[in-house]
């Protein structure tokens, strides 16, 4: 089995609701990501995929959340879901999920609020 892994950053703020402790008021991390996609086999070229191609995907996605209160964001705006590193990590690997170049390929998603903690969501 490859296993690959890219990593990217961006900044943001957040609050937590139904949340009792300092994390109820908007605050901000730089957050990390970490992508890991899995296969047994190799393209053409010999490539799980293309460092370049994860990349941008990854930038792209993060780019909508860099420098952003993460509440104001669809997903989490109408209270349901908590901007919390574990739906942050969810929401990332639905992106890729959902991309049928990525559906096999995606096998979980870290994401750091800081450099001591991390959430790992895998299907």
């Amino acid at each position: 089995m490859f296993k690959l892994s890219v990593t990217q950053t961006f900044s943001a703020a957040h609050f937590l609701r139904k949340y009792e402790g300092k994390c109820k008021n908007l605050h901000g991390h730089n957050w990390k990501v970490e992508i890991k996609l899995k296969s047994k086999n190799l393209n053409k070229a010999g490539m799980v995929k293309d460092f370049k191609e994860i990349k941008n995907k990854l930038k792209t996605i993060l780019n909508q959340f860099d420098h952003t209160c993460l509440n104001d964001h669809e997903v989490f705006k109408k209270g349901r879901l908590n901007p919390t590193c574990e739906y942050i990590a969810l929401q990332i690997h639905l992106e890729f999920f959902r991309d049928p170049e990525y559906t096999d390929l995606i096998s979980s998603v870290r994401v750091w609020e800081n450099e001591n903690s991390y959430v790992e969501y895998s299907h």
